[in-house]
């Protein structure tokens, strides 16, 4: 039986017998957080109140191979705020990415915007339909006077949820914006030499200083995942290279003539793949950024892909500044009062021994479709 046969199984081989209603619960304690988590018999969704984070996304499985959570978790410390001690899973960057300018900073905003930092809370009464279950969960933003919302939505016997997100404008005027989703990613799932990165990227940067303590040439232009070597070869960015000290950041721009762009991540010692689709217009830049601590490598190491409108973490005043790279804007501009969506479809699946990665993810009336490197 062929690779692509049985990921399709894998993707469409719920039976009416195997798939569940999905579920909603509030829970006290994810990972020591509260939030509400979501289950359809296939797989697991765990949302925080704390930031909003997307801190789980798992398969159910008496497989721990196969069940293991691949989202970063961070070490479990006291509560330092609404969104805890530092972001866990999926954080969204909003409405900067990167660190406060040193006035930000005096009026209370921290890195990565305030939509990280706030207390999220249920914004609607759940939709239940033949198909699925949809949640509501947002929060007001007063120091940077916006709102945000998010609707997500899990389908009986799918191994997919759907996130459809809100930024409103509370302004009275027209003003710009960075949103990036942080998709984090953590040890064991990601591992040196074991984990692999497959995306829709095009043309990419190597950043001027985090290039895994200079293992390629730094700030330079390269056709994704080639990376250039100062000795002339190419070395490539599908892997995790980021060491003890030595971070790795690479932005890359997505094919701009596909409506939908991906990545996919999986690690070779697990049967388990893991991966982002969304609309290429509003997020056409794709980060591979990996971090690797001097210490606790067993809860500190992660991966994160950011895809967004930046492509990098410098605050909203110098991606402005920036205006563009290769040709593609660097922020977005939201209108006075206005309201505006955009959408991402997070998946797990399960691969066979052997998996060689991925060559294509299309997102098809609301189905995903893998194709492989296998075939």
């Amino acid at each position: 039986m062929s690779v692509f046969v049985l990921l399709a199984m894998a993707l469409f081989g719920a039976t009416a017998a195997s798939a569940q209603t999905p579920t909603l619960r509030e829970e006290s304690n994810i990972y020591g957080r509260p939030g509400w988590v979501m289950e359809n018999g296939k797989i697991r969704v765990g949302l925080l109140r704390g930031g909003g984070h997307i801190a789980e996304v798992r398969m159910i499985s008496t497989n721990p191979r196969l069940s293991i959570n691949p989202m970063f978790i961070p070490a479990l410390r006291p509560e330092s705020g609404p969104a805890g001690p530092g972001y866990m899973g999926h954080l969204v960057c909003f409405p900067h990415y990167g660190p406060a300018s040193a006035d930000e900073r005096a009026q209370g905003l921290s890195g990565h915007g305030e939509a990280g930092s706030v207390e999220w809370q249920q914004t609607r009464p759940p939709q239940t339909t033949a198909q699925g279950f949809t949640f509501f969960y947002g929060a007001d933003l007063p120091k940077t006077q916006y709102k945000i919302e998010r609707a997500v939505t899990l389908k009986a016997g799918d191994t997919a949820v759907h996130v459809e997100e809100w930024i409103e404008n509370l302004a009275q005027y027209d003003r710009p914006y960075n949103r990036n989703q942080h998709a984090t990613f953590g040890a064991p799932f990601v591992t040196l030499g074991r984990n692999v990165l497959d995306m829709s990227g095009t043309r990419g940067i190597t950043d001027p200083k985090r290039t895994a303590g200079g293992k390629w040439a730094e700030g330079q232009l390269f056709q994704w995942p080639a990376a250039p070597r100062s000795d002339g070869i190419d070395l490539s960015l599908r892997d995790f290279h980021a060491i003890p000290g030595g971070q790795v950041y690479t932005p890359v721009l997505t094919d701009r003539s596909k409506i939908q762009s991906w990545f996919a991540l999986y690690n070779a010692d697990y049967p388990l793949l893991v991966g982002y689709v969304f609309p290429t217009d509003d997020h056409p830049w794709i980060i591979d950024w990996q971090n690797q601590p001097r210490g606790d490598v067993a809860t500190g190491t992660a991966r994160g892909i950011e895809f967004g409108t930046s492509p990098f973490d410098e605050g909203l005043r110098k991606s402005v500044e920036r205006g563009q790279l290769l040709g593609a804007p660097t922020y977005k501009f939201i209108g006075a009062r206005q309201r505006l969506s955009t959408t991402f479809t997070m998946f797990v699946r399960e691969i066979p021994a052997g998996f060689a990665g991925v060559r294509d993810v299309r997102l098809v009336d609301g189905k995903v479709t893998i194709v492989t490197k296998n075939e």
